[in-house]
């Protein structure tokens, strides 16, 4: 089964908690803290497989969960650090977060890797903590929590040629000739469901891959036929060899054919539009692909290949001039002038960092930054409560609070808890 696009959701491994413990031991005077640190969370990292074809294996599990950090421990044992978690793709796939739409990688090559989610660090012990004035910190920190996110798994086949057109104008039967694949062919529309790939051998030894896509038809760019699903696959081709139906044998019009398909291919995506594109002429073994083909060439200003696929009459040439083509153009990569994410672990929003609203007389915190450090503080003493206290003050939380009116004795929460205000 051929699956190309499949959208899942990581969740990067929490950092281990650190331990607060205190040396307690005969003949050691003033011990002190004795706690460690805890170990850094699993992330999730997508690697190329060149043995893979299709994302197949990702539709069945939805969600990927990393390994958390081991906790620290006494005597100033660090917690071990988790393993990543490795998810295999083809070569060819796109990784996309649905929350920014910005790209997380573009997997091409063997080797090709990327992570898509990180692992939160690990907590601190309290011997971390240890100062000049504070020689014994009665505290530690929790784990940072992994990255959460859902991302969209695409699959771009690799190929140098994209074979496009309509239904039953013969893609198929042409990747059949001039490679070992064997899609399935016959004499009905949509008779390719799934993309075929083919390796094609010039005869003077150059070779390059081929893509044989489903059939178009108009609105193919709108969902309609199976173009839409499929349409994404041109856009690693470097050349784009539209194959028409010059007998007409389904009432089509020739001209008209060509002016629809890239329509489509410009619809879906302007810099289709930009590659390089040959016309391949088939079925010229039938009477009226001649005058057609005339008629053809009067109305289209490109060079025009007329073949038959099913005889094999001009396929060489074909094969050869597209070498050719090949050999002039550069391979680029699919982004190189998009953006792609830059990953700074929960880094500050300094547009917004945090929100403040009333809930009946409850005032309610949200954000990013404030919730990761709750979900960090251990409270443990009120040393710990003090030093959660001092981070809000610095955030500007609490002049936030004041603004809005509080009073010593209302009610702040934060996530599930719940605090009592004081000046």
């Amino acid at each position: 089964m051929f699956i190309d696009e499949v959208i899942i959701e990581l969740n990067a491994g929490r950092g281990g908690n650190g331990c607060m413990a205190f040396r307690r031991e005969k003949y050691v005077e003033m011990g002190g803290p004795y706690g460690g640190n805890g170990g850094h969370g699993g992330d999730i990292v997508f690697e190329v497989d060149e043995g893979l074809n299709t994302l197949i294996d990702l539709r069945y599990k939805k969600i990927y969960k990393a390994p958390s950090g081991e906790h620290g421990l006494g005597k100033g044992c660090n917690g071990k650090n988790a393993e990543d978690l490795i998810i295999k793709v083809p070569p060819g796939t796109v990784i996309t977060d649905l929350d920014t739409n910005l790209i997380i990688g573009d997997l091409i090559k063997k080797g090709d890797r990327v992570v898509g989610a990180y692992g939160g660090r690990g907590g601190r012990g309290n011997m971390a903590f240890a100062t000049h004035s504070n020689p014994a910190p009665a505290f530690c920190e929790n784990g940072e929590p992994g990255e959460e996110k859902k991302v969209k798994v695409e699959l771009k086949l690799l190929a140098d040629v994209g074979l496009v057109g309509m239904p039953s104008v013969g893609k198929s039967t042409f990747i059949s000739k001039v490679s070992a694949a064997r899609p399935k062919i016959a004499e009905y529309h949509f008779t390719t469901l799934t993309p075929n790939l083919g390796v094609v051998k010039v005869p003077d030894g150059r070779s390059f891959t081929v893509a044989d896509l489903p059939g178009l038809i108009e609105g193919a760019s709108l969902g309609e036929g199976l173009g839409d699903k499929f349409l994404k696959h041109i856009e690693r081709t470097r050349v784009i060899a539209h194959i028409i139906d010059m007998s007409a044998f389904e009432g089509r019009n020739p001209v008209e054919d060509y002016k629809i398909i890239n329509k489509e291919l410009e619809n879906f995506n302007k810099k289709i539009m930009d590659k390089p594109q040959i016309v391949i002429a088939n079925k010229m073994d039938m009477e009226s692909s001649i005058e057609n083909l005339k008629e053809f060439k009067k109305e289209v200003n490109c060079e025009v290949f007329p073949i038959s696929a099913k005889t094999g009459e001009g396929v060489d040439n074909v094969v050869t001039a597209l070498a050719n083509m090949l050999d002039k153009i550069e391979k680029k990569p699919l982004y190189e002038d998009e953006k792609f994410e830059s990953h700074v672990l929960y880094k500050f929003k300094k547009e917004q960092p945090f929100k403040v609203y009333k809930d009946k007389d409850t005032f309610v915190v949200t954000g990013d930054e404030i919730e990761k450090i709750l979900k960090m503080t251990w409270f443990s003493s009120d040393e710990a409560f003090q030093r959660f206290s001092k981070k809000l003050r610095k955030l500007g939380i609490d002049d936030k609070l004041i603004e809005m009116g509080i009073k010593p004795g209302d009610t702040v929460r934060i996530l599930d808890y719940e605090f009592e205000y004081r000046d």
